[in-house]
């Protein structure tokens, strides 16, 4: 899984989270991921978009993981814009990931395959409401987890205090914690 290294950047400070969650999953054999909220980047110029690596760039990191296994990736973002960034940042693997403009919600609801990988990454943290809609994620995805999934959680603190709580008391249990995410086994 030499592919991870590249994105040990100085400024991903997710990369040890990601990094020990992807480990993870490849000792678990996990091949299908959902993520809800996809790597966005931040404007260039008027027209380009570039990395942003203060969000990790989890749909890259994602995409390369399920190239790796031979699995998919299913990203979901209710900003069209953000899916076409998220295209071109993955463009070497597209063929691993499907793209979805829905509210996370929506989508999760109508979800029709069993997820081995969940990523929790929707309306950023400072949003009224943030917690909740992160809440009913987990709540809708619930029946859809495999044993021995793996469901990852990002700003921890400012939008996973209800989701910890519920995953607690509902057969999760969390095997890795850092300042930003929470990462929690099934079962």
């Amino acid at each position: 899984m030499d592919f991870i290294n590249k994105y040990n950047h100085p400024k991903n400070i997710r990369f040890e989270s990601f990094k020990f969650a992807l480990y993870e999953a490849n000792k678990r054999g996990l091949k299908t991921f959902v993520e809800t909220g996809c790597a966005r980047g931040k404007k260039k110029f008027i027209f380009f978009s570039k990395i942003n690596w203060k969000d990790g760039m989890s749909t890259m990191i994602f995409s390369d993981y399920v190239k790796y296994v031979g699995g998919n990736l299913t990203t979901c973002d209710i900003e069209k814009k953000n899916i076409k960034n998220a295209k071109k940042f993955v463009k070497s693997n597209i063929e691993f990931v499907d793209f979805v403009i829905d509210d996370s919600l929506n989508f999760l609801k109508s979800f029709s395959k069993k997820i081995d990988f969940l990523y929790l990454d929707s309306l950023d943290g400072q949003y009224k409401g943030a917690s909740n809609h992160q809440l009913e994620e987990i709540k809708l995805a619930k029946d859809k987890l495999n044993l021995n999934s793996l469901i990852l959680l990002d700003d921890k603190g400012s939008k996973t205090n209800l989701s910890i709580d519920y995953m607690l008391n509902n057969n999760f249990k969390i095997i890795n914690e850092t300042k930003e995410q929470v990462l929690f086994s099934y079962k």
